[in-house]
């Protein structure tokens, strides 16, 4: 049976930490953002950092725990016969336990974690993105900015969940 591996999903939570200390630094696209943002470097150095830094893993890590469901096949496993029987020897156990042991590590590489995250990149985050873009009058600019960031950390997290939970 699977079970959620936390060490790995917050290992997966830290991904968009460090992708956003060098995406959003001045000298890569940190100016850029800055601009299309309406952001300055003077608002930048406002603000609680540890609050800031504290509630955004926390945000990361609940994207984390949630695209494991989404780049790990055998989690829908279970969903089958959740509302069965599980207890040991039931025929749903038996038959989860089968279907684990001929089918439990297919599909369980980076590359397709990473292939799934950037599904979720490219069809959830970046649609989220430009639908709050398009009503706070940003630029297309910033839209691929954002966009385009959280796809390259979907994907990492999507790689790195699938291919060590």
């Amino acid at each position: 049976m699977m079970h959620v591996n936390f060490p790995v999903v917050l290992l997966a939570a830290v991904i968009p930490m460090i992708i956003g200390a060098i995406w959003y630094n001045p000298a890569v696209l940190g100016k850029m953002w800055m601009k299309h943002s309406g952001v300055t470097p003077e608002m930048v150095k406002t603000g609680n950092m540890a609050v800031i830094f504290g509630v955004s893993f926390f945000f990361s890590f609940l994207i984390a725990f949630s695209l494991q469901f989404m780049v790990i096949h055998q989690w829908h496993l279970f969903s089958i016969v959740a509302a069965d029987d599980m207890q040991p020897g039931s025929p749903a156990s038996q038959w989860l336990d089968s279907a684990m042991n001929s089918y439990g590590q297919n599909f369980r590489t980076f590359k397709h974690g990473a292939f799934h995250g950037t599904l979720v990149g490219m069809l959830t985050a970046m649609p989220l993105i430009g639908v709050l873009a398009l009503f706070e009058r940003k630029s297309f600019k910033y839209i691929l900015i954002h966009g385009l960031y959280w796809t390259i950390c979907t994907a990492l997290m999507g790689g790195v969940l699938c291919a060590f939970s």
